[in-house]
């Protein structure tokens, strides 16, 4: 029997939400898409419904999205960045939540520096909350919106060989990118320096690679990461222009296999460094469909919550 409604009233990550929970999310994200490929892109779903953005770090991809598919949505929306607000001045993350609560929010988005600053507020305030990155732990939308759009390209991930490529230490898409994958029934492994890679990545139960090349020639699927210098206190690589020599995903390199594989991007892409113009641009690359598929999945996770809500 399939589900009819989320089995969580939060987003907190993938490692919270079942199967069942991602196939609702898929499937309701598809009827999405059909809404924002027509000419009146806007349902009245969650006309309703208010709707916060906290973002306490900077993100651009991830809050345009968000607050796009809210106007889809026809919720009301607040806007709050972190760096112009009282935060500096010392507020804690409870008092700015509870402020924006009191002009009778029903929803909060936020993204925080800290890993679980999203269960603290789960357990504190009566709105629902969809995590859209805490630190270096998970970004639950963005893994939904890389299996999305594989399933779009490949159909059912059961059995498909996944690589997860670069730097896997500070990445918070690679750990909810393994969670939904797995959920899925894909075959995961990552890839990169063995600097970039964290010890505990086997007790996921997940392969570990550090030759590029070997990676690619077993994978179906390339999810390949950015490398996330703002993250890095120490140096974990000798140069990008080393990086790129021995991780850079290229012409080259996918021309020596005897297959064709599907290439994704997280985004930003630092070009020339993880991956060369002529393969993110190339027809093995997906990732502008991630980047289409991004709203239509925020969509469908803010009307499920919304859903959620409107049934207790």
């Amino acid at each position: 029997m399939s589900q009819s409604q989320l089995s969580t009233k939060h987003l907190l990550g993938i490692k919270y939400i079942n199967t069942d929970d991602i196939n609702l999310i898929f499937k309701t994200a598809q009827n999405f898409k059909e809404v924002i490929n027509r000419p009146i892109k806007k349902v009245p779903s969650l006309r309703d419904v208010t709707i916060a953005n906290l973002f306490f770090e900077n993100s651009t991809r991830t809050r345009i999205s968000f607050e796009l598919a809210e106007k889809r949505l026809s919720a009301d929306t607040v806007n709050f960045s972190a760096a112009s607000s009282s935060v500096k001045k010392g507020e804690t993350l409870l008092d700015t939540v509870n402020n924006i609560l009191s002009m009778k929010v029903d929803m909060v988005v936020m993204r925080h520096p800290a890993p679980g600053a999203h269960h603290f507020l789960a357990n504190h305030i009566d709105a629902n909350i969809v995590n859209a990155g805490d630190g270096t732990h998970e970004h639950p939308t963005q893994a939904l919106l890389d299996a999305f759009s594989m399933t779009e390209k490949v159909g059912n991930l059961k059995g498909k060989k996944v690589v997860i490529v670069g730097d896997v230490m500070h990445s918070r898409v690679a750990l909810s990118n393994i969670y939904c994958l797995q959920k899925l029934g894909a075959k995961v492994m990552v890839c990169g320096p063995p600097t970039l890679i964290p010890q505990h990545m086997s007790s996921l139960g997940v392969e570990v690679e550090y030759d590029i090349d070997k990676a690619l020639a077993w994978c179906d699927i390339a999810n390949i990461l950015r490398i996330q210098l703002e993250r890095q206190d120490i140096k974990y690589i000798p140069s990008l222009r080393e990086y790129a020599l021995y991780y850079g995903v290229n012409k080259e390199r996918l021309s020596k296999l005897d297959k064709s594989i599907t290439i994704m991007h997280p985004g930003p892409i630092n070009r020339g460094v993880e991956i060369t113009s002529d393969v993110a641009d190339s027809e093995h690359s997906i990732i502008l469909q991630q980047v289409e598929n991004g709203v239509a999945i925020r969509m469908a996770v803010l009307y499920l919550l919304a859903g959620v809500r409107g049934s207790e």
